[in-house]
Formats: C-alpha cells, sequence, structure tokens
C-alpha cells in the first residue's frame, strides 16, 4: 500500500457514505409527527415507514457485506449508492403511504450494501497505523454521526420539512458515486458463484427476526421461521465451498467477543439514544429541535476522545482501551438512571452525557477494530457484514427492551430510569465479553 498524499479522499467516501445511513435514521426518529400529518399516517402505518427499512437493512447485510468480496468493492459500493440515492429520492417524493413504505424498503436494501462495503473497503486501503486511525474515525463516526444526525433531524423537522433531508441524500449519492470512480481502485474480487440458498435463508431469517422485534403482530410466529431459516442459514454455510457468512470468521476469540460485546453495547446506546430525547420533550419541555441540540455535550466530548483513539490504541492496546470505554460508557448510563425533574438537565443529563460521550468515543472504534481483526481480504467483507449485523440487531433487541422495560413503569422519569439502568445491565455484559473474550484473544494473536 503507498502512503497517500494530501486529501484523503478515499476516507471522506467512507465516512461520508456510513454518515447518510445515520442521517436517515434520525430523521424518521424527529420527522415522525410531521410524516404522519402530511401523509395522513396512522400510528400502526406509521411504524411500517421505520420497520420496513430495518427489515430490508438487516435481512440484506450478510448478502451485501459478502457480495463486494466476491464482485468486487467498488462496484458493488456504487450499486450501493445507486439504490440508496434512487430510494431517498422516491422517500422525498411520497405522498402516501405504501409509497413511503416501499421507497423505505427499497433505500434499506442501498444501506445493507453501503455499510459492510465500506468498512471493507476501508480494510483493503489501510494498513498499520493508517489502519488504526481510519478506524478510529469510523468507529467514532457511529456515535457522532447518530447524535448529530439528531440536531439536523430536529431542523429539518421544526424549521423546514421532513422531505429535505432526503432529498439531500441524492446530490450526496452522485457525488459520492463520482468520488468512487475517480479515488477507488476497480477490483474484480475474488469471483465465484454467489450462495443462493444461504442468501435466500439468510434474508428470511434475518427479516424475520427483526420483525420478531419490531413487529406488532405474529411475531411468536415470525421467531419461529426466523430459528428455522438461521438454522437452514448456518447448516448451508457448513456445507457449501464459498459461503456468503464463512463459519470460520467464528473461531477466533477476538472477534466473537467483538461481536457479542458490540450486539450489547449498541443494545444500550440506541435506546438510550431513543428514549432520553423523549424525555427531555415530555418531561422538561424541550422542542424536538432542542432535544437534539442537548445531546451536544456527548458529541463534543465524543468527537474529541475519538482524535485519541489510534494514540491511545498504540499505548493501551485495543482490547485495554475497550474495556475503559465500556465501563464508563456503564458509569454515565448509572449516573443518567437518577435523573429526576428537580435535578435538571445539566446535573441530571449534561453531565451523565459526558461521561457516555467519553466511553463511547474510546468503544466503538476499539469494538470495529476487534470484529474484522484477523480476517484475509477475501473475508473482509463478509467480517464486516457480520460486524454490521451485530450493530443493527443489537440495536433493535436493546430498543424493544428498553422502551418494553419504560412501557412497563408508566413510560415517565420511574420508566426512565428502570429503562437506562437496563441499558447500564446490558453494558456490563459487554464488559465481561470484552474482559473474558477479546482482551485474551488480542493477547494470543500477538
Amino acid at each position: 500500500m503507498k502512503k497517500r498524499k494530501g486529501f484523503d479522499w478515499i476516507l471522506l467516501v467512507i465516512l461520508m457514505s456510513y454518515f447518510m445511513i445515520l442521517l436517515d435514521n434520525s430523521i424518521i426518529f424527529t420527522g415522525t409527527v410531521k410524516i404522519a400529518h402530511d401523509l395522513a399516517l396512522n400510528q400502526a402505518t406509521l411504524s411500517w415507514v421505520s420497520s420496513a427499512y430495518s427489515l430490508t437493512f438487516g435481512g440484506f447485510l450478510l448478502l451485501g457485506g459478502r457480495a463486494g468480496d466476491l464482485f468486487g468493492r467498488r462496484r458493488v459500493f456504487q450499486l450501493g449508492l445507486v439504490i440508496f440515492g434512487l430510494g431517498s429520492l422516491l422517500v422525498g417524493l411520497a405522498v402516501n403511504a405504501p409509497m413511503i413504505i416501499a421507497a423505505r424498503a427499497f433505500q434499506g436494501i442501498g444501506s445493507a450494501i453501503l455499510a459492510p462495503t465500506t468498512l471493507a473497503i476501508l480494510m483493503d486501503t489501510y494498513e498499520g497505523a493508517e489502519r488504526i486511525k481510519a478506524i478510529a474515525y469510523y468507529g467514532a463516526m457511529a456515535g457522532i454521526g447518530a447524535s448529530v444526525s439528531l440536531v439536523i433531524g430536529g431542523v429539518f423537522a421544526s424549521l423546514l420539512t421532513w422531505r429535505v433531508g432526503f432529498f439531500m441524500n441524492v446530490p450526496i449519492s452522485i457525488w459520492m458515486f463520482y468520488l468512487a470512480v475517480k479515488h477507488l481502485q476497480l477490483d474484480h474480487g475474488q469471483g465465484g458463484r454467489l450462495d443462493w440458498w444461504g442468501t435466500l435463508s439468510s434474508l428470511v431469517g434475518m427479516s424475520a427476526l427483526v420483525y420478531s422485534i419490531i413487529g406488532k403482530r405474529a411475531r411468536l410466529l415470525a421467531l419461529v421461521v426466523a430459528v428455522i431459516g438461521l438454522v437452514s442459514f448456518i447448516y448451508q454455510e457448513y456445507r457449501t465451498a464459498q459461503p456468503i457468512m464463512p463459519l470460520r470468521l467464528f473461531v477466533d476469540r477476538e472477534r466473537i467477543g467483538a461481536y457479542v460485546g458490540r450486539f450489547l453495547y449498541l443494545g444500550a446506546m440506541m435506546g438510550f439514544w431513543f428514549i432520553t430525547p423523549q424525555l427531555m420533550q415530555n418531561q422538561l419541555g424541550f422542542s424536538a429541535l432542542m432535544s437534539g441540540v442537548a445531546f451536544f455535550p456527548l458529541t463534543i466530548v465524543n468527537f474529541v476522545v475519538a482524535l485519541q483513539v489510534a494514540r491511545l490504541t498504540a499505548k493501551w492496546g485495543n482490547g485495554g482501551l475497550l474495556v475503559v470505554g465500556i465501563a464508563l460508557t456503564a458509569a454515565g448510563m448509572l449516573w443518567l438512571s437518577w435523573f429526576t425533574s428537580p435535578v435538571g438537565y445539566w446535573w441530571g443529563i449534561a453531565a451523565p452525557m459526558v461521561v457516555i460521550g467519553i466511553g463511547q468515543g474510546l468503544s466503538l472504534s476499539p469494538f470495529t477494530a476487534a470484529g474484522v481483526a484477523h480476517t484475509q481480504g477475501t473475508d473482509a467483507g463478509a467480517a464486516s457484514g457480520v460486524v454490521n449485523v451485530m450493530h443493527q440487531i443489537g440495536g433493535s433487541v436493546g430498543l424493544s427492551i428498553l422502551v418494553t422495560t419504560q412501557d412497563l413503569f408508566g413510560g415517565h422519569i420511574e420508566g426512565f430510569q428502570h429503562a437506562i439502568l437496563v441499558g447500564a445491565g446490558l453494558l456490563l455484559v459487554a464488559l465481561v465479553a470484552a474482559v473474558v473474550l477479546i482482551v485474551p484473544g488480542e493477547r494470543q494473536s500477538k
């Protein structure tokens, strides 16, 4: 790999593509009320605007990751940009429920291609210290992007229209496509045939699993279908010569710990990102825009800390940094669980957010690095797909658990406190996974 001089356009392509995916999720969080009003959607139909995207995003992730290995990263990445950009345009133009739901599902396919492919391109492009720094930026984008996107989504929902956020993805996608042609190396992949039975069974299994978490009806039946589909998928991956998810990815102790830990960590964080803005609006009287701005203590600290990750990794090691990061995130969540209205925003929410932001800045990049550690180039896309599956499914499961916990206690401050405590519990289990699996796995590989 040649050392790049001047501006790093490849890293910009990677980070901007990832940010587009994060922005779309946040626009939906902050724009649901206006979307429902503009398109005359009831609550059940409105939930499908988000669920349709989650189903195809989760269902196609493994396929999206493996496709880049087989057919070439740049080609698959460009296909993902076309699908995502076109889907965004259709969402922005939607005039009724069927159109926006179908467009969101189509957009989810684009996201499922982009998310793992960008990480695989990163792995192909960078080595050594450059890779550590690039992964640090990529991991930081997961946290910073989610927080900043809440602010941007709040601005669109409050001052403009929710459609703007989707329309702006179109020129960005076109620009990313141009930069990909100009700066990404054209590769032809390792070749071979796609495992169609594995693709179908993973699609059915993953989609059914997501629905069993976020759906409203027949969730038990969906869970049964998910189990059958995923068992069939694993058996197919065991017996086929060219699996879309090679089972050899799961023989490495460090990667297993990263997958388990990321699942639990993102479960806690997704629930935190979802219920905290609601608390600020319902209990403190914040507007949608102000509740997004109120995340700045976390976002700023996260950004500053993330810039130090490459240097700190060299000093403490990836596993050691991860242990510190998860522990701080859990401590911040425990502090946040003591929130009451008299305590107010600054000490009850902003101060804990600073601790959570430090922990998040130290955690997400090492999780990403551990999830793709020791993989060969031919498996980089598949490993990136698994990382994103754990991110997506973990977020959906954790969100469901925290929201259910909040509802069990009445949905007010007491419900928020208990939900955040459950999130802290998930983080403590993630900490155990890091101590027991990731740290020893990293030492064993040296």
